[in-house]
């Protein structure tokens, strides 16, 4: 059973698609396995990972980016978005930004 009702996943979509555009592509980069991602934008999430659509050669790339564990509340998503982002910035090699926490 998903946890997350669908209004919560589309404020989450809001906030990472317009707060954190780069970071979406960063991960889809790393943890997506897609390391040609120019842009990605989240388009939807449940319990177990994020989804996203990420833009390859041009063309739009479904990536799906598990969580480490299974998720239970809306506010484990953040810590477990920030760990996707560091993550993903570990394995391409770049720093990532001072302030994601």
């Amino acid at each position: 059973m998903n946890p997350f009702t669908p209004d919560v996943v589309t404020a989450i979509m809001r906030h990472m698609n317009g707060d954190h555009a780069d970071d979406c592509r960063v991960i889809c980069q790393g943890l997506g396995r897609q390391p040609g991602a120019t842009a990605a934008a989240m388009t939807g999430m449940d319990a177990a990972g994020m989804e996203f659509e990420a833009t390859v050669d041009g063309a739009p790339v479904p990536v799906r980016v598990p969580f480490r564990a299974t998720l239970t509340e809306r506010r484990q998503v953040r810590a477990e978005a920030a760990w996707m982002y560091r993550e993903s910035c570990a394995l391409l090699g770049v720093t990532p930004r001072p302030d994601a926490s």
